[in-house]
């Protein structure tokens, strides 16, 4: 299980707060503006994910399947209960709804959307469901830009009605995951929220420490505006986000069906704090309506109330990420490593194919700490680099479904000339799994176990990783396709 960290006061991620002027502000323009905008029909999904000249898709769902079916198990993982195991209650923003992974809650609707269902029982206690991607490496390229959308309906609900309702769609630093202190630092784009049913959208961004730093945490720095047309949950608006490093200084942008409403500079804030927002893996998604908390409090507190009605649903059409200029999504190391993916079939490859997974067979309750057990095996030959006087990295997605306590382990060789001998062998700690369904991040952070040889130039040379389950006596799963990669530290 993952080490219980002492919990410290401090709000949260997923978009804390947000007590601030511009929320007056927006508060006022929203009610100003209410009786301008028309109430347009619901709206459907549109179909595939669009196609966006100029641009690269990197990844997308545009949530087809049966009704009542579970979104793909290959692109998000459910988050369920109150809390991460060890992370701040109530999901750090005093949110009372209890995720689930049931249907009633989370399911495609059968025609072409997700669809997050907030539902209370006869007890009074509200469900509801959030989900993230398993892919965490979103990133605009070195000179690029990234693009992250989704075209969704927020729950069509209004007034005392809709007290208390709080849907988003939004973006965490990867670092996050198997942490859950490391925030505001590891950053958090707010690509859309909405509380309490107005007619607006907020668009956020959370940095540096908290509470204060450049971000006026746990404010952020945010912005909002009325949905353009017919109101925000009335009907579906695209919603995206840019980070954009083709300018100086880099920009982070905001947007609603088109329309720009806010702006974030690099230079608004100090270096350290950008770096350590944009200088780690990427970010994974989130989609999410909570109940109550400190956000929709602020604008209509204490929520939800006796008048709150339950059973509507926030829908999303699709969801895609596109790069456009620069390098991959997914840029190698400053040092000049080399990304390598472990795909099916036991190959290392150069590029990553669609998501997928393997077994890890179960330790049977023998302690194989630091000596590969029916390891699953990953290799590639007929390497010719230069080594650059960096280290192994690697980032793999591994789960154990409920069971507790899983210890899986890599092992990383390296065969300098192909000739069959492992040059430089390297153990890595092993990673104690959580017994929550989902995909845990495992990297080098854990730590080396043990090295032997050396690592130099590679002539015709080999890389081979081994996973296996160290300890424990349940079956384990290790994403591969665009999901676990090793970074070689090779140019």
């Amino acid at each position: 299980m993952r080490t219980t960290r002492t919990k410290r006061p401090r709000p949260t991620p997923h978009r804390s707060a947000h007590r601030t002027p511009f929320l007056a502000a927006a508060l006022a323009l929203t009610v100003a503006l209410a009786g301008l905008v028309g109430l347009g029909g619901a709206g459907t999904a549109q179909g595939a994910v669009p196609t966006v000249p100029g641009w690269d898709l990197q990844w997308s769902d545009d949530f087809n399947g049966a009704n009542r079916a579970l979104p793909s198990a290959a692109n998000w993982q459910t988050d369920t209960g109150h809390s991460y195991p060890g992370g701040p209650a109530n999901w750090g923003t005093g949110e009372i709804q209890n995720y689930t992974a049931s249907p009633d809650n989370l399911s495609l609707d059968g025609n072409g959307n997700l669809r997050i269902t907030a539902l209370r029982d006869s007890a009074g206690n509200w469900t509801s469901g959030r989900i993230e991607s398993k892919r965490a490496d979103f990133k605009a390229p070195a000179g690029g830009t990234l693009r992250i959308e989704s075209r969704l309906q927020m729950p069509n609900v209004t007034g005392a009605a809709a007290a208390g309702y709080w849907p988003a769609f939004w973006a965490l630093g990867a670092p996050y995951r198997g942490n859950y202190w490391n925030w505001p630092a590891i950053g958090e784009f707010d690509i859309m929220e909405n509380v309490n049913g107005l007619n607006s959208v907020w668009g956020v961004l959370h940095c540096g420490v908290n509470p204060g730093g450049p971000c006026n945490e746990t404010t952020g720095i945010g912005a909002s505006r009325v949905c353009p047309g017919a109101s925000c949950q009335s009907a579906f608006h695209t919603y995206r986000f840019e980070w954009d490093r083709s300018v100086t200084p880099n920009e982070l942008r905001w947007y609603v069906d088109d329309q720009q409403y806010h702006t974030v500079r690099q230079n608004q804030m100090d270096a350290t704090s950008w770096a350590s927002m944009t200088d780690h893996a990427g970010y994974f998604l989130l989609l999410n309506l909570a109940i109550g908390g400190a956000f929709p409090d602020a604008l209509g507190g204490p929520t939800p109330t006796a008048a709150t009605v339950p059973g509507h649903s926030m829908l999303v059409d699709y969801v895609g990420v596109w790069t456009r200029g620069g390098g991959t999504t997914t840029p190698p190391p400053s040092t000049g490593s080399s990304t390598l993916y472990a795909l099916p079939g036991a190959a290392l490859g150069n590029s990553s194919g669609s998501a997928s997974s393997a077994t890890l067979t179960s330790a049977g309750g023998v302690n194989s700490d630091g000596t590969p057990r029916n390891p699953q095996v990953f290799t590639s030959s007929g390497i010719t680099r230069t080594y650059n006087g960096g280290a192994t990295q690697f980032d793999l997605f591994v789960d154990a479904g409920t069971t507790v306590g899983n210890g899986v382990q890599v092992r990383v060789s390296y065969d300098r000339t192909g000739s069959g001998v492992w040059d430089r062998t390297e153990t890595y700690q092993y990673f104690a799994t959580d017994p929550l369904p989902g995909y845990e991040h495992y990297t080098q952070a854990q730590g080396l176990k043990s090295a032997t040889g050396t690592l130099g130039n590679l002539v015709n040379g080999k890389v081979r990783i081994e996973i296996w389950n160290a300890i424990g006596g349940g079956a384990s799963t290790v994403g591969t396709g665009n999901q676990s990669v090793v970074r070689i530290p090779y140019s």
